[in-house]
């Protein structure tokens, strides 16, 4: 089944605008997916560590998805974890995806409250079906003198 989620940056060191993009993905993706998705959705690079939470705000960590510091071991288990496994969340919590732990670029990720629909064949899943301000500047602005 597809389901819709809305994606914002909520912090990132270079964030000057409001950025939000609403992804369509099926259920069964992983959240290794729902990583590959995100970084489209804004045209990052893949270069950096990236971990996914849940918590009351992106401050807040109450339940790891993967507490681990071997970074080829922490991805397979993403691969494993499936949104569906992932939702529903306990109360009061959202899911976050923090990427670049120097930048440290936060997205938080709501559900959609729409009913999961059947995949439509003739679509590419995720897509993004709508966005909401520019691509934030990954690296920021540098001053060469």
């Amino acid at each position: 089944m597809i389901i819709t989620l809305r994606v914002e940056c909520v912090w990132g060191m270079y964030l000057q605008e409001e950025c939000v993009r609403v992804i369509e993905i099926e259920d069964s993706a992983s959240l290794l997916e729902l990583h590959t998705a995100i970084q489209d959705s804004v045209e990052f690079d893949y270069d950096h560590l990236f971990e996914f939470f849940a918590g009351q705000n992106y401050g807040q960590r109450k339940l790891l998805f993967v507490d681990s510091i071997d970074w080829e071991y922490e991805a397979e288990v993403l691969d494993n974890i499936a949104l569906e496994e992932v939702y529903p969340l306990p109360k009061s919590l959202k899911l976050y995806y923090h990427f670049d732990f120097g930048a440290d670029w936060y997205f938080e990720i709501r559900k959609s409250r729409k009913k999961p629909v059947p995949p439509d064949p003739a679509v590419e899943y995720p897509r993004v079906v709508e966005s909401i301000g520019p691509d934030p500047p990954q690296y920021g602005e540098y001053d060469e003198e």
